[in-house]
């Protein structure tokens, strides 16, 4: 049966290892763009509510995202 074959133990924890891989480059990708830019993009975010700051950190994320998988895959 083709609709079940992600069931299988195998699949499955291949799937969360290979998703917990992406979420670990994806955060490494955000520290290491946070440490090169000159300002603190959190707390530019969060505490100065920089909206447009917000907006390019999250196309960034999901440009970083969008590699992450596709390299996964």
């Amino acid at each position: 049966m083709m609709g079940i074959e992600w069931l299988r133990p195998a699949a499955f924890l291949g799937s969360i290892l290979y998703a917990l891989i992406g979420v670990v480059i994806f955060w490494l990708c955000f520290w290491l763009i946070d440490k090169i830019t000159p300002t603190d993009l959190w707390a530019e975010i969060v505490e100065k509510q920089n909206r447009a700051l917000a907006l390019v950190v999250a196309a960034m994320c999901l440009g970083v995202s969008i590699i992450v998988a596709a390299a996964i895959h």
